[in-house]
C-alpha cells in the first residue's frame, strides 16, 4: 500500500499571497498582485487582462490591459492553473 503521511502547509495559492500572479482561467488570463484567498474566490490588486502572452521566454506579456479597478475578483472554479506572472 501506498500512503501519503506528508502535511504541507502554504501550498498553492496560499504561497503565492502577496506576488504577482497569472491565473489563466476558462474564459481570460488575469495578472495582479494576490491579496486575497479563500474557498469561492481570489482577489487581485492591479489586476489586468492579458489578451496575449507573446513568447513565453520574453519578459512582459505582449498585450496586457489594465481593469478599470483597483481591486479584482476572479472565482476560483473557474482557474484551471496559475502561477507567478512574467511582471513579477
Amino acid at each position: 500500500m501506498k500512503r501519503l503521511i506528508e502535511n504541507v502547509e502554504n501550498e498553492g495559492l496560499d504561497a503565492l499571497l502577496g506576488e504577482r500572479v497569472l491565473l489563466m482561467c476558462a474564459g481570460y488570463f488575469y495578472e495582479g498582485k494576490l491579496v486575497g484567498v479563500n474557498d469561492s474566490f481570489v482577489k487581485l490588486d492591479d489586476a489586468a487582462i492579458v489578451y496575449s502572452t507573446g513568447e513565453w521566454s520574453s519578459k512582459s506579456y505582449a498585450d496586457i490591459q489594465k481593469l478599470h479597478q483597483k481591486e479584482w475578483y476572479v472565482q476560483r472554479g473557474l482557474i484551471e492553473s496559475f502561477g507567478k506572472s512574467k511582471n513579477d
